[in-house]
């Protein structure tokens, strides 16, 4: 392994745990300007769209169940994803596949307990 490749593991790793700690705040923000109005209305609204096995399993202390990009989309509808998409400057396909993507891990983290708590 040479230096560079320790540097590019050593950056990438802060990345990584930036990102998972502002992840939390900027979904919350972009979820403001929605009906949802913050992380608790959005796992609302997946249980009360049938995902209400996923949501459990993310926020118990097994394994995380996976959700698609196509789930998230019928649940939450073109609105509040757009309205999503708009906050990110992303496509609507490109955040309905990330939430897919990390919303189980983050909500996850987020519920230690069994129970969603506020980020810091």
């Amino acid at each position: 392994m040479s230096l560079l490749d320790g540097l590019k593991g050593a950056l990438g790793g802060l990345v990584e745990q930036a990102q998972a700690q502002l992840l939390p705040e900027l979904l919350s923000k972009a979820l403001a300007s929605t009906s949802l109005g913050s992380l608790q209305g959005l796992l609302e609204k997946l249980q009360a769209s049938g995902l209400g096995p996923q949501v459990a399993s993310w926020l118990g202390s097994g394994a995380n169940q996976p959700v698609t990009a196509e789930q998230i989309e019928a649940a939450l509808g073109d609105t509040i994803i757009g309205k999503i998409a708009s906050t990110f400057n992303r496509s609507p396909d490109e955040v309905a596949g990330f939430l897919a993507a990390h919303l189980p891990t983050l909500i996850n983290a987020l519920s230690p307990n069994g129970t969603l708590q506020p980020h810091a």
